[in-house]
């Protein structure tokens, strides 16, 4: 997490002056990639390759609402919010429109729905543990490691061996946190 935080922070300082100047509000920025990343969900469908280059640009804008919130002192809890929950309905069509285009193979169907089950409880065993007062951001597997891959596995063709690599990853990455939090509860007494 510590390296995560370094090279955000290389990239996002020198563009602050950039970012101050941007007047649209984040949740707007946040709203704007939901729809370029459901309308590369609903080409990856037809066309991997295509969609996979509309979800690159929407996840620019993933990036992009949380470093223009924080340039312009706008963030707040609402837009952490907001953009996780679009984030959990951008997986889901990504993955449904993965197994669209992978439809003729069950195997690849199954490993598109396990794979988003695993993104899923990801993002649930985050929240469930910070609910009970334990920090979890470890693991393999958050959304940005994930949309490279997706986005990897559709300009290259590989979309089943990635969709393996995912698979198995973002269950480990559950096991993960669910390790670290027992451990940190078993501490607290």
């Amino acid at each position: 997490m510590i390296s995560g935080r370094i090279s955000k922070n290389l990239v996002e300082a020198p563009l602050a002056p950039v970012f101050k100047r941007v007047s649209v509000s984040p949740n707007v920025i946040t709203l704007t990639g939901f729809l370029i990343t459901v309308a590369g969900a609903a080409v990856v469908a037809f066309n991997l390759r295509a969609g996979g280059l509309i979800i690159l640009f929407g996840g620019l804008f993933d990036s992009l609402d949380g470093m223009v919130a924080r340039a312009n002192g706008k963030s707040t809890r609402f837009g952490a919010y907001l953009d996780s929950v679009l984030d959990r309905y951008s997986d889901a069509f990504i993955f449904f429109g993965v197994a669209y285009y992978l439809r003729t193979n069950i195997i690849g169907v199954l490993l598109a729905m396990g794979t988003l089950a695993g993104a899923f409880l990801i993002s649930y065993s985050r929240a469930r543990a910070e609910g009970l007062g334990v920090q979890c951001k470890i693991g393999l597997m958050e959304r940005p490691e994930r949309l490279v891959f997706i986005i990897a596995g559709a300009l290259t063709g590989y979309m089943i061996p990635v969709l393996w690599a995912m698979f198995f990853a973002t269950h480990f990455t559950v096991v993960q946190r669910m390790v670290h939090t027992k451990k940190m509860l078993s501490e607290r007494g």
